[in-house]
């Protein structure tokens, strides 16, 4: 009985993969940045689109270690993802009644609401999953959540390309390019609904973790105790060497990443490739990314967390530098390919990575500190893409530069030891008190 429902706890961990992940694909990748492109019409589409991306991300940066923080002290995991989630689902639902272009304020706002909702959320989920998976099996459950992931969104994402490009055909008397306005519209308001509905198996089956403490914080205010582990955990921060050093060298490479997914169809589009050359490479990155994300979990068995992850990062690399090449349609879906090929696998082991080398009684706030070193990368990254494309009048600079931040990653991840990182860890837990 206790096996089944550690399954089904699991099972239903993954499925918010596969319910956020359309945030990604529809709205955050594919549909809204062509939406926002061709009917809001800002000068320097391009440019704006990374500003947008990086402003959303930076509020969540700023307030996910506190937030986890008294989420782990009040034992309130869920309650957080529950409000995250709805702030998302919302904002995104909101962004169907933007159809004018003077109403770009309105698109921005909703756009970093929904961002702030989606980011915030990951910090709660992703700290969930040191509790349902044990240490042996932690690789093999964060890289099914990035596979379902890749498979939910790219259903969403296909179904909204099917109706984009065969809807119009069924409403005759309409223009066409307002009956292609309002099935962008559209798709972008499935993700709400897609998002709410399958967010409901993580808040049935997956039980809020044991709640642990100090015994010096029985009895404190709940936002002093936030403020006080934060600054506490950036005091002690060399006490968690490995755990500091795995964090940089992410803030660092995650940048690269975070580029590359947020800027790409942004990229293309500047380049004047066909939306259906776009939305169909991102429906392959999809598809293509869920098998090689189990098989990075595979791969993380036989070689260590840390070779399959230089291993993800040495082919970005050469993405990085071919990208600057990029002339054709062809180069683009190849590309992809390459993306799609080490994307979840890279994202799944250095999710698992810090659940190893984080103490479980702090999972949530240590989270947080990932979010600061993931959201940057939809920070630093688009931002400096945005200055050097406007600068230079030239994206393809801006795609190279990229390659500094997988180099300079992979040198600092040497530093990591982990057997070390986890061993420290753990001697935090035992120092913790259980709280009824």
């Amino acid at each position: 009985m206790v096996d089944e429902l550690k399954k089904r706890a699991i099972r239903a961990w993954t499925m918010y993969d596969w319910a956020n992940s359309a945030f990604v694909t529809t709205i955050g990748a594919a549909i809204l940045p062509i939406y926002f492109s061709e009917y809001i019409k800002l000068d320097d589409a391009l440019a704006s689109w990374g500003l947008l991306v990086s402003i959303g991300s930076l509020i969540v940066a700023i307030i996910s270690p506190i937030l986890g923080a008294i989420a782990d002290f009040k034992g309130a995991k869920k309650v957080f993802l529950a409000l995250f989630v709805a702030l998302g689902v919302v904002s995104t639902a909101l962004l169907y009644i933007v159809d004018q272009p003077e109403e770009w304020r309105l698109a921005a706002l909703f756009y970093i609401l929904g961002t702030i909702g989606f980011a915030g959320s990951i910090v709660f989920y992703d700290s969930l999953l040191p509790h349902v998976a044990g240490p042996d099996e932690i690789d093999q459950v964060s890289s099914r959540g990035y596979a379902m992931g890749y498979i939910g969104g790219g259903l969403l994402l296909l179904v909204n390309v099917a109706m984009i490009f065969i809807g119009p055909r069924f409403l005759p008397n309409m223009e066409e390019n307002e009956a292609i306005k309002l099935m962008m519209r559209l798709s972008l308001a499935s993700v709400a609904v897609w998002w709410a509905v399958f967010s409901i198996p993580i808040f049935r089956h997956v039980p809020e973790p044991v709640r642990k403490i100090e015994k010096r914080e029985a009895g404190m205010n709940v936002v002093a105790v936030g403020f006080s582990r934060f600054f506490n955990s950036l005091k002690d921060i060399r006490k968690f060497r490995d755990l500091f050093m795995f964090l940089l060298a992410f803030f660092i490479y995650a940048n690269g990443i975070g580029t590359i997914i947020y800027m790409a169809v942004a990229f293309g589009n500047d380049l004047g490739f066909s939306t259906m050359v776009l939305t169909g490479t991102l429906l392959m990155v999809q598809f293509v990314g869920a098998p090689f994300a189990l098989l990075f979990g595979k791969l993380s068995k036989k070689l260590g967390l840390k070779k399959s992850i230089y291993l993800s990062l040495t082919v970005y690399t050469l993405i990085s530098i071919l990208g600057y090449f990029l002339s054709k349609e062809i180069h683009f879906i190849l590309l992809g390919f390459g993306v799609a090929s080490v994307q979840g696998g890279s994202q799944a082991l250095s999710r698992s990575l810090i659940g190893k080398l984080m103490p479980n009684s702090k999972s949530a706030e240590f989270y947080g500190f990932f979010s600061v070193s993931e959201k940057f990368n939809s920070i630093i990254g688009p931002a400096l893409f945005s200055a050097i494309t406007l600068i230079t009048g030239n994206g393809r600079l801006a795609i190279l530069s990229l390659v500094v931040f997988f180099v300079v990653g992979m040198i600092v991840l040497t530093q990591v030891d982990v057997e070390r990182g986890i061993a420290t860890a753990q001697e935090e837990d035992a120092k913790m008190v259980l709280v009824e």
